[in-house]
């Protein structure tokens, strides 16, 4: 279950789009598998700026608290409102309905220098 249209952080983030406009960001499968059933997401506002790699928020599951981290440098311009009351949408639809943000990259091409599908693939079967 790794979409080949998206690209990758070794944090098991994806995001989709180009970079030529905003760009969704969720999780992958793998991560909402290894995390359990999904209780709580803290997301940051609209409008708040990231840096690639830092703290983009959290979740929690049954079993633990991670953080997210940002898969690349920009203002976040979205934020999926519907999992303040159904986080556990994350765990069934992690590629759809459970993205998380959307972010205007700073750099285009920075989401370029994420991991492809094939290189994702080879990280999560090591």
């Amino acid at each position: 279950m790794i979409p080949e249209d998206l690209r990758y952080t070794a944090e098991h983030e994806w995001v989709a789009g180009d970079g030529s406009g905003p760009v969704r960001v969720g999780i992958t499968h793998f991560a909402q598998d290894a995390l359990g059933d999904i209780v709580y997401v803290q997301l940051p506002d609209e409008g708040a700026v990231v840096q690639a790699g830092d703290s983009l928020g959290e979740i929690e599951s049954t079993k633990s608290v991670s953080e997210i981290y940002a898969p690349i440098s920009g203002t976040v311009v979205a934020r999926n409102a519907t999992l303040a009351d159904e986080p556990e949408i994350i765990n069934g639809e992690p590629y759809a309905a459970g993205w998380l943000v959307e972010i205007t990259p700073d750099d285009p091409a920075s989401v370029a220098a994420l991991m492809d599908a094939a290189a994702y693939r080879a990280l999560t079967e090591s």
